[in-house]
């Protein structure tokens, strides 16, 4: 995937001196998930469209002309839900008292399922509570699943774990997460070691406004575009300007704070929380806009599930019946491996 051209990192260097790829360059989150603002545009726009136009033949398909009158989501309010649930993520992790790398690891998640999905198929609230569940376990702070539904209201266990694996799966299993707090922390080692370096008080004044803007830096799409280095020196620009030109000057990458800027500006103008009540507004469409075959109990959701019921079931006696032929053949092993077959059966199997 093609993406919008800017140095992989604000440590990179513009000389003819052959340099070694940046490890960062080699990750899952740099080859995957980074996207220009034309793309990610695209992305959500396209994801959007395609989920109003399946949503709404799902409406037709049960009652004809019951779609006419519902006014479906467009894919920026669908943002503004999640941003919203990105700050519940916060709120749990305070509760809880996970450490940053969690927190941070479930916005992430939580942000990338939703360039897979619609939340007119799936509600930030449900997606929100196994992101950071699973956040647990990746960043190796796990906590026991009914620990963690028995301090949140109203949530059960199979709440959790019935989503758990399609937020895996649209992931791509993917859970590494290159984060800006540590490429932050980087920056403030190096800088204390600056020639005339500031005094500590300073430094750490700087450091602390710098990683709240980086904690505000995680509800923009700043992590999409650009790298973990770039939004840490953008977030330490905001907290203290001349701190973060003295350390570009000295790593002879001040040529790059044209990006430290743009990455400035998105943070200060995307950085927003959305409002309550344009969000409760935006639930309560939602409620009405809501893929009916998700719902539990509607006829769309009844015939699905007896859709797939069905096939599983002419699966179950295929398998049945080969088996059979197998046991009156005499091998109850089965015959000879067929590669092309097994690997049918396995894509039936998804």
């Amino acid at each position: 995937m093609a993406v919008e051209q800017v140095p992989s990192s604000s440590l990179d260097v513009a000389n003819d001196t052959p340099s070694k790829t940046p490890l960062y360059e080699g990750s899952t989150q740099y080859q995957h998930w980074r996207f220009s603002p034309e793309q990610l545009h695209k992305t959500r726009e396209v994801l959007n469209i395609d989920a109003v136009a399946a949503i709404r033949n799902t409406f037709e398909a049960d009652s004809p002309g019951s779609s006419s009158d519902i006014q479906f989501l467009t894919y920026e309010e669908e943002i503004l839900l999640v941003k919203l649930y990105v700050t519940k993520i916060t709120q749990l992790c305070g509760h809880f008292r996970f450490p940053e790398e969690v927190e941070a690891t479930a916005i992430s998640y939580l942000k990338r399922f939703y360039l897979k999905n619609t939340v007119m198929d799936w509600h930030p609230k449900n997606v929100m509570l196994t992101a950071l569940f699973l956040a647990t376990k990746t960043t190796n702070h796990p906590i026991s699943l009914e620990a963690y539904t028995s301090n949140i209201p109203r949530t059960a266990p199979s709440d959790v774990l019935d989503l758990e694996f399609l937020v895996a799966q649209s992931l791509a299993f993917e859970f590494a997460v290159w984060h800006v707090h540590r490429a932050l922390w980087g920056i403030w080692l190096d800088v204390q070691d600056l020639p005339d370096s500031a005094p500590l008080e300073r430094l750490q004044q700087a450091y602390d406004s710098a990683l709240q803007y980086v904690r505000t830096s995680r509800i923009t799409d700043a992590e999409f575009i650009f790298t973990p280095s770039q939004i840490a020196l953008a977030c330490l620009s905001l907290a203290d300007p001349d701190l973060a030109l003295r350390w570009a000057t000295a790593k002879g990458v001040e040529a790059n704070m044209g990006i430290t800027e743009r990455v400035a500006a998105m943070v200060t103008r995307d950085g927003v929380v959305p409002s309550v009540e344009v969000v409760r507004e935006i639930d309560r469409r939602l409620r009405l806009c809501k893929n009916p075959e998700k719902v539990v109990g509607s006829k769309a959701y009844i015939a699905k599930q007896a859709k797939m019921e069905k096939e599983a079931e002419v699966k179950r006696a295929r398998k049945a019946e080969e088996i059979r032929k197998a046991m009156e053949d005499g091998d109850p092993f089965g015959s000879e491996l067929d590669g092309a077959r097994i690997i049918e059966e396995l894509d039936e199997d998804d």
